[in-house]
């Protein structure tokens, strides 16, 4: 870890941002909506509403990570989930210790002593339950466009560094032992060939420009910053049954001796005299005087 250089391109650390921090940097280090980018089938896709509306085959993509959930989060899913899915968990956590209190069938007390949190609860020898982390990153060359998530599993997050490319922990932990804010470097995340699923590898490409830290920073306290890091789902769906009270019973079979039931013509409701002006000022005072 020692030999290796903080920029890809070997750029010096300006002095500029010696004199920043961001607090989700050392979080991540283990210190004191929107939009989506999505690294299904080990392809970088766009999602908005849902929907993949771009991809981009590249093995790498440069971003600026500017803000991070400040914890690591949980979610389990009934049956096989597909990273990319419009579906709501059956249980989650947004702090990783207990079931959210939004979760209608929360699988366990706590986490650390629930079922789908033990090895083999899930395909082979994993956990059911999954672990992963949200980012908001901006584009490089698309500082001033829009805010993405990025939501990183447990193989991206943790492990160790190979090779001057590293999970996200990992990376953090680096950019902290030299006094650099994530927010302040150009990050290029590229796609581990060596894994059997998606994994992203993280690596310091180059500064920012004091212009791009402005704009960067900025970006980092807006409002789609921080959605893009928020854990929050919809309920799964579910039919809804008819109250007894709207039941309909159902009309008795007509006789001999008694005929069908006819329906009525409803009366016609004659529609209010129109006010005055004077009256409508009238009644609002009255209305301001109880």
């Amino acid at each position: 870890m020692a030999e290796i250089t903080l920029f890809k391109s070997g750029a010096a650390l300006p002095d500029y941002l010696r004199e920043v921090s961001d607090d989700f940097t050392k979080s991540l280090a283990g210190t004191s909506g929107g939009k989506t980018i999505s690294i299904k089938g080990g392809v970088f896709r766009m999602i908005v509403g849902g929907e993949e509306i771009a991809k981009n085959e590249d093995r790498a993509m440069n971003l600026v990570v500017i803000n991070a959930a400040p914890t690591v989060g949980r979610t389990y899913y009934a049956g096989v989930y597909e990273e990319g899915q419009v579906v709501s968990p059956v249980c989650w956590s947004a702090d990783g210790k207990t079931p959210d209190a939004s979760v209608d069938k929360p699988q366990s007390a706590a986490c650390s002593t629930c079922p789908q949190n033990i090895k083999g609860s899930g395909q082979g020898d994993s956990r059911a339950c999954r672990f992963s982390r949200r980012f908001a990153v901006l584009l490089e060359g698309d500082l001033h466009g829009n805010v993405y998530r990025l939501q990183l599993p447990a193989m991206s997050l943790f492990g160790e560094a190979k090779n001057e490319r590293m999970p996200m922990n990992a990376y953090a932990k680096f950019l902290a032992g030299h006094g650099v804010p994530m927010s302040g470097v150009v990050t290029e995340a590229r796609f581990d060939t060596e894994a059997a699923v998606p994994v992203l590898k993280f690596r310091a490409v180059r500064p920012l420009s004091k212009e791009e830290l402005s704009v960067a920073r900025a970006q980092a306290a807006s409002e789609d910053a921080q959605v893009a890091i928020e854990m929050k789902f919809a309920p799964p769906s579910a039919s809804v049954a008819l109250p007894a009270a709207f039941d309909k019973p159902a009309l008795p079979a007509p006789t001999e001796d008694a005929p069908a039931p006819v329906k009525r013509p409803s009366k016609k409701v004659e529609a209010p005299a129109p006010k005055s002006v004077a009256q409508i000022m009238g009644d609002w005072a009255g209305d301001d005087d109880e």
